[in-house]
């Protein structure tokens, strides 16, 4: 992982779209973002003549987002989605921008975000549990904002907030990429190494289930045993 220095050098564009986003999230995933490095860019798309956009509109200046007005061309439909596209695509030729978040569940934003991972060019998606899968896999990270954000809402101190269950699907996923890493002869493979293959083959991130990472995830698991070593931690299948 890069370092803090290093992260705070990338110049990444936060793209929103404000017909499917909620702004209670925007300071999570502005934080999330951290990962990636510095917010630089920080448009919202929509119309603002619709009363529904009168939350981000409050969010404007104390964010320093550059709101985009798009009318509605035809009744049901808005041009915010071809917008959003034409920018992240003006960004990602410029040459400017070292990663993208979009903030939507709209799967339209799928073939955008197969196209700027393809530059190499790493995107993270925030939305709801009711984004289609199609945009979730296509980003590098997809974080479910909404119930991250109802999830720290709830917490009471000394009071543990209650986690989403990590389904049988990423438990086999995890022992998949297990069984795929190198492994000692006491069968312990490097997180790292599970973390990057697992990374090829889902967009999950750890932040969705309640943890802040990876690791924290896979401790919580009685499927997984751990041990911590001087080059990292390591993982084990127990059953």
């Amino acid at each position: 992982m890069a370092s803090a220095s290093a992260r705070r050098g990338r110049n990444i564009a936060l793209l929103i779209d404000g017909d499917n986003a909620s702004p209670a999230t925007l300071d999570a995933a502005l934080t999330i973002l951290g990962d990636l490095g510095t917010v630089n860019v920080r448009r919202i798309y929509g119309n603002w003549s619709k009363p529904a956009l009168k939350g981000w509109a409050a969010l404007i200046h104390r964010h320093a987002l550059e709101p985009q007005q798009q009318f509605d061309l035809t009744k049901g439909k808005n041009a915010t989605d071809m917008k959003m596209t034409i920018d992240a695509m003006d960004l990602l030729y410029g040459g400017h921008v070292d990663g993208f978040g979009i903030m939507s569940s709209d799967s339209d934003f799928m073939p955008l975000a197969i196209r700027i991972r393809q530059n190499g060019t790493p995107v993270y998606g925030f939305g709801s549990s009711r984004t289609p899968e199609a945009f979730r896999e296509a980003c590098t990270r997809f974080i479910d904002i909404d119930a991250m954000v109802a999830d720290e809402a709830e917490e009471r101190p000394g009071k543990a907030s209650a986690k989403p269950a990590v389904d049988d699907e990423l438990v086999q996923l995890l022992n998949d990429a297990w069984k795929a890493s190198k492994r000692d002869d006491d069968g312990f493979a490097s997180l790292s190494e599970v973390g990057q293959r697992v990374a090829n083959r889902s967009s999950f991130d750890a932040r969705s289930y309640g943890f802040s990472r990876l690791s924290e995830l896979v401790q919580s698991l009685p499927n997984f045993a751990t041990e911590k070593r001087e080059s990292g931690l390591y993982v084990k299948r127990m059953r």
